[in-house]
């Protein structure tokens, strides 16, 4: 087929219609928000809340968020660098970092809906995907309801974003899900293998990565797990420390901010140039023009001078 001209006439322009910003700027997949936020009629407006999970170099966050017509508003959220204060010091973006963060988010929601001492999610993993169920009693509430939303993330099989949602469905929220991008599921058998989950959710690979990095390379070992090797962390350590704080988590999973060393508005207020009122800015000018006619008329008079 020869090659055909695209000829964009005033009519192409005219009718030309610009995509939405987050869509210019590749940060929202409209195509997915549409299906997460859409709510039936017969619901009455009841929010439909998604688990957002994102990753960033350095930490997650994941947010129980549902959407308004005027922009979408969090119901709570927790970041990984929350973690230090239950004993995760290291590795605050790794699977089972992740797991922990959708776990203090689960909780944290729960408590703020009163719903944590009815629905506590799976107290001790066993590996197994198990979703949360309803109550026994009639007059019992019915679990919290959230669905994944994975922005742009590609969902392989063991992505991290899978961890998160497994550490909320284990904290006790309901988001419908299966075991086939779980770590340890077969597509061959179709089956997933619980010692495999189980060992991701406790550090088991971190531990054992650790002890074959230090058995080819000790050299590098020491240098990649120099700040764990500094807190006297080893390999046989990491299951007991991320025990210890799964129950801390759900021992106590309100936000506390942290203290601050520094008032940072002081100092940012420091470099900022305060603006000048309309009154200000005529002041400020006259006090210029008189100065630079003070100056000409000074240099005025230098010159009369020189040619006398």
């Amino acid at each position: 087929m020869p090659f055909v001209k695209v000829v964009k006439t005033n009519a192409y322009f005219s009718r030309y219609q610009v995509k939405y910003r987050r869509r210019r700027e590749g940060r929202t997949d409209y195509y997915a928000r549409k299906r997460l936020i859409n709510q039936s009629k017969n619901k009455y407006n009841a929010p439909k809340y998604r688990l957002v999970v994102r990753f960033s170099n350095k930490n997650v966050t994941v947010q129980v968020v549902y959407a308004r017509i005027q922009g979408d508003f969090v119901l709570c959220a927790a970041n990984s660098r929350e973690l230090p204060r239950y004993g995760i010091n290291h590795g605050l973006t790794n699977w089972t970092a992740a797991y922990a963060t959708g776990l203090l988010c689960a909780r944290r929601a729960l408590t703020k809906l009163g719903l944590a001492d009815k629905y506590q999610g799976q107290t001790e993993p066993t590996g197994e995907v198990v979703l949360t169920a309803e109550l026994d009693d009639e007059d019992a509430p019915r679990p919290f309801k959230a669905y994944l939303d994975v922005g742009l993330k590609r969902t392989s099989t063991g992505s991290r974003v899978f961890a998160a949602m497994k550490g909320a469905s284990d904290g006790g929220i309901f988001i419908p899900h299966n075991e086939k991008r779980m770590p340890g599921y077969d597509p061959e058998t179709k089956a997933l293998d619980a010692e495999t989950l189980k060992k991701y959710i406790f550090g088991g690979h971190v531990a054992e990565y650790m002890e074959s990095l230090e058995e080819e390379d000790d050299e590098r070992f020491k240098k990649q797990f120099s700040k764990y090797l500094a807190d006297g962390v080893g390999s046989e350590d990491i299951q007991e420390l991320y025990t210890n704080a799964y129950a801390a988590i759900r021992e106590d999973p309100t936000f506390k901010p942290t203290t601050k060393d520094k008032d940072w508005k002081a100092e940012t207020e420091k470099h900022r140039q305060k603006r000048l009122t309309h009154e200000q800015r005529k002041v400020a000018i006259e006090a210029r023009i008189s100065a630079f006619q003070a100056g000409k008329s000074a240099a005025e008079e230098e010159d009369e001078e020189d040619d006398e």
